[in-house]
């Protein structure tokens, strides 16, 4: 049974009141404003409706509505207030502080009880649309929670592909992935100028792992040979980056948000500060901060996983080859990250190298 609660100095009033409800609801009463605000704290949702007189001892109705206001339970039950005071300035005041309606004295038996009644009917209704429309964006959340591991799994799938074509045990794009999230978020925190968000981390993380895509057009006697490649070999090499970027295209209607990532990150994970990168031959500031991550990542990884044309090197040796430039040319920045970030990428590899993660 829906509750009411009755504010009322007088007792004569609350009588009136009470006899227009009695028989459908449960009727509570208090008789001046600290008394209502001590029941309402009390039992707070559990009121379906407050009829509040204006001028009371001790705290009046204003009292009560800033009361609710401040505890925003004026957005969950409503208030008509009484009033014999029928200044606009009352009224205006009553609406501020969040009344639901305003009756002037001497009230009507009929009209309050219908409005009564109208009123919880409203915030009943609003209270299950508030409940279905959060039911449903729940729903929504975790479908779309769903879809984004779906195309993870996808995206993880493509890249382990060029890898085991290579040979390799598809581990590698997962690491680049990590590698690349766990520099960049360091970025964001390091260097402000990047402006770097954590949805912007999250695609280009994911992006990472497409970065060799384009090595599915370079032939297997190129990708898989286990000899230092001639230079016209390293040349058909290079363009998987070109390549790659090719391979992306294709989707750009289907990926908008992560195109740029994807196409960006396939094109230039191989170019260096310096200008001697490929395919562009970008400098400084022109190769894009995420590309610079997943350049130092799939570097060092590269450098600790064994290969058909090498054997694999510990990771502080493969972190010291970079750190002196035996590996190409990187920023300062983004050297800063990966040496913040050196302790954190060691600990997954070394969890990778006793099974405890992929």
């Amino acid at each position: 049974m829906d509750r009411i609660l009755i504010v009322d100095d007088a007792e004569l009033n609350r009588f009136m009141l009470r006899s227009m409800f009695d028989n459908e609801f449960e009727v509570l009463e208090a008789g001046d404003g600290e008394e209502a605000i001590s029941i309402i704290e009390r039992l707070e949702t559990g009121l379906s409706l407050i009829i509040l007189d204006y001028m009371m001892p001790k705290k009046n109705g204003l009292d009560v509505l800033e009361y609710m206001k401040r505890t925003h339970l004026e957005e969950r039950i409503p208030v008509i207030m009484i009033t014999g005071e029928s200044s606009s300035e009352t009224v205006e005041k009553a609406y501020e502080y969040g009344v639901a309606d305003v009756i002037l004295k001497p009230f009507s038996k009929q009209i309050v009880s219908r409005r009564a009644k109208n009123l919880i009917e409203q915030y009943r209704s609003r209270e299950q649309i508030e409940a279905e429309l959060a039911s449903k964006t729940k729903e929504l959340r975790e479908s779309q929670a769903r879809l984004a591991s779906f195309n993870e799994y996808l995206l993880e799938a493509l890249g382990s592909v060029v890898e085991f074509r290579s040979l390799e045990s598809g581990d590698h794009v997962k690491r680049v992935k990590q590698f690349t999230a766990i520099m960049l978020k360091i970025a964001k925190e390091q260097f402000p100028k990047y402006q770097l968000t954590n949805e912007q981390i999250r695609l280009a993380s994911m992006a990472a792992i497409l970065h060799d895509v384009g090595k599915l057009a370079v032939s297997d006697s190129i990708l898989n040979a286990p000899r230092r490649l001639t230079v016209e070999e390293f040349e058909e090499m290079k363009k998987h980056t070109s390549y790659g970027c090719e391979i992306i295209e294709r989707f750009k209607e289907l990926t908008t948000e992560f195109f740029q990532y994807a196409y960006e990150i396939c094109r230039w994970h191989h170019e260096k500060v310096d200008g001697r990168g490929y395919p562009d031959g970008l400098k400084g500031d022109e190769i894009p901060i995420y590309c610079q991550a997943v350049s130092v990542a799939d570097c060092f990884d590269a450098l600790i996983s064994k290969r058909v044309y090498k054997d694999a090197i510990s990771c502080e040796e493969a972190y010291q080859m970079i750190r002196r430039g035996e590996c190409g040319a990187f920023s300062e920045d983004i050297m800063r990250c990966f040496e913040l970030a050196k302790e954190e990428m060691m600990a997954i590899v070394l969890q990778v190298q006793e099974g405890l993660i992929l």
